[in-house]
């Protein structure tokens, strides 16, 4: 049996994860482009859909709750 409590420890660890992980992307997608003049476009583009995701389902939830 699965404790309403883990569940949502489970959610705000996942959730964070997501966070620091596109903030690290976006870190590492800036060091990239003023250290070697290099610009990942594909980076980029997840990043871009990472955070899509994340506000989509925001409001999505939001909407539904």
């Amino acid at each position: 049996m699965l404790d309403e409590r883990y569940l949502i420890h489970r959610l705000k660890s996942t959730s964070t994860a997501g966070m620091v992980g596109a903030v690290l992307m976006g870190v590492w997608i800036l060091y990239q482009y003023f250290k070697e003049a290099i610009f990942h476009w594909d980076l980029m583009g997840i990043l871009l859909i990472m955070g899509a995701v994340k506000l989509s389902l925001l409001l999505y939830y939001r909407r539904t709750n």
